[in-house]
């Protein structure tokens, strides 16, 4: 069962610090530890100016659409020994970003879920998981530039999980999760110019799989809704996580998107959300979170290469980092450290960020993110900052919108801030920046699940 909703216990942090690993000296080699690690935070500066934004993806207050956009500025959230909860800027999406998206597609845009950048972040790409809406912003001046909304599946369901922006930004994957389509937009960011690109679009509920299987068959891959694509740096591959569990290799470039790899439910369990590009690999996870799958934490690694239509179905074969299937485990948010040495991996549930080595496969422990300033944070995504020492992730609320209340219900909603320490291996929550959108009968709706950081 998970912890009782403990109080939340401020915004701005001093020196009360949180032990994020095991401590196996005594007194002294623990006060010696932190010791160490002050003076690694405080010699660490940042490499250029950032910012950091994140969604709350709760309605507009008194609407039924809409959310809110916070865009802190990385200077601070820094400090080496507490933050500036103050937000650089709170930007309603229920307003100019509603009026665009009904206007352009006749419909209000709600929950917005998943954000990124381009390549060359000087746009942001904001889906939204309920209506199945689209919307790219100019990041230097937040205004929203376009508003497009993903088509309906056979059952007329539609929803944009997640849109993820191409390496060469010349188009957008967007997993069309009820709908069971994995969909592209064609994107041009210096023209400001966006469109569906139909012809390319993949259904996976009626698809028949290189091998001869169909897509979505019971045993094989039972629910081929698709979750995270995941992109490689060279832009030759997708990896197309699926509810049911399963996992597509598409070459997303081709048209229209080609399978050239397929893997059963057996091999790869189902609401993978996260992934990254290590070493020659890309590691990927399945989780909990749903009602037909409540808890679940798993790490893949997957090769780069190897991939071929004419190949047989689970092949090449991924490793198996990690796997726990035990009650109150829910693999999520995923982050590759600085000089690519470690891979964290949140648990909504536990609430900790399981830590791997991503040369050895070995897993070095467990970051525990419960402590003085949250009992229950239920970290979902995070996003790291360009020295690397910083993490920032969202913590979600008492009311969440998204994943199954078993897994993701938080008792401080906000964006906590993590140091970095031992070279990636472990860390610290040093502070909450709260995030609160109360409702009329006072109930806390907020419900904080995007987060990327900006270069500027």
């Amino acid at each position: 069962m998970r912890m009782s909703l403990g109080p939340f216990l401020g915004a701005t942090v001093g020196l009360g610090l949180l032990s994020a690993c095991v401590e196996t000296a005594g007194p002294t080699g623990l006060a010696a530890s932190e010791a160490a690690t002050e003076t690694e935070l405080g010699a660490s500066t940042e490499e250029q100016p950032f910012e950091v934004w994140a969604v709350d993806q709760s309605n507009t207050n008194g609407l039924t659409y809409g959310g809110t956009l916070y865009i802190y500025d990385g200077d601070g959230l820094t400090g080496a020994h507490g933050v500036n909860p103050v937000a650089a800027e709170v930007i309603d999406i229920g307003g100019e970003t509603a009026a665009l998206c009904l206007a352009q597609t006749g419909a209000n845009p709600v929950r917005p879920h998943m954000l990124f950048f381009n390549a060359a972040h000087t746009h942001a790409v904001l889906s939204f998981v309920a209506s199945g809406h689209v919307v790219i912003f100019d990041a230097a001046t937040r205004a929203p530039i376009a508003c497009l909304r993903s088509s309906p599946g056979a059952d007329g369901a539609r929803q944009a999980h997640a849109a993820v922006p191409a390496p060469d930004d010349s188009y957008i994957l967007v997993a069309n999760q009820n709908g069971k389509l994995l969909e592209r937009i064609a994107t041009d960011y210096a023209a400001g110019t966006f469109a569906w690109d139909h012809a390319a679009t993949l259904n996976l509920a009626t698809c028949i799989a290189p091998s001869g299987d169909p897509c979505q068959f019971p045993h094989i891959r039972s629910d081929n809704a698709p979750i995270c694509p995941i992109i490689d740096a060279a832009g030759a591959h997708g990896f197309i996580t699926l509810r049911g569990g399963g996992l597509f290799v598409v070459d997303p470039a081709a048209t229209p998107i080609r399978i050239v790899g397929e893997y059963d439910e057996a091999t790869v369990h189902g609401n993978g959300c996260g992934g990254v590009e290590a070493r020659g690999s890309m590691f990927i996870d399945s989780g909990g979170g749903t009602a037909a799958n409540l808890d679940q934490f798993d790490v893949y690694r997957f090769p780069l290469g190897g991939y071929a239509p004419t190949n047989p179905a689970n092949t090449p074969p991924p490793e198996v980092v990690f796997t726990d299937g035990s009650p109150d485990r829910d693999a999520h948010g995923t982050l590759l450290t600085k000089h690519a040495r470690t891979l964290w991996v949140l648990d909504r549930i536990q609430g900790v960020a399981e830590v791997f080595d991503v040369t050895t496969n070995a897993r070095l422990g467990a970051v525990d993110l419960k402590g003085p300033y949250s009992s229950d944070p239920a970290p979902d995504l995070m996003a790291m900052s360009p020295s690397g020492n910083r993490i920032f992730v969202t913590l979600r609320g008492p009311t969440p919108l998204s994943g199954d209340p078993h897994a993701s219900v938080g008792s401080t909603p906000g964006v906590g801030v993590i140091h970095v320490t031992q070279a990636g291996k472990s860390g610290k929550l040093k502070a909450i920046t709260p995030i609160t959108n109360q409702d009329g009968a006072g109930v806390e709706r907020a419900d904080p699940h995007a987060i990327q950081v900006r270069r500027r």
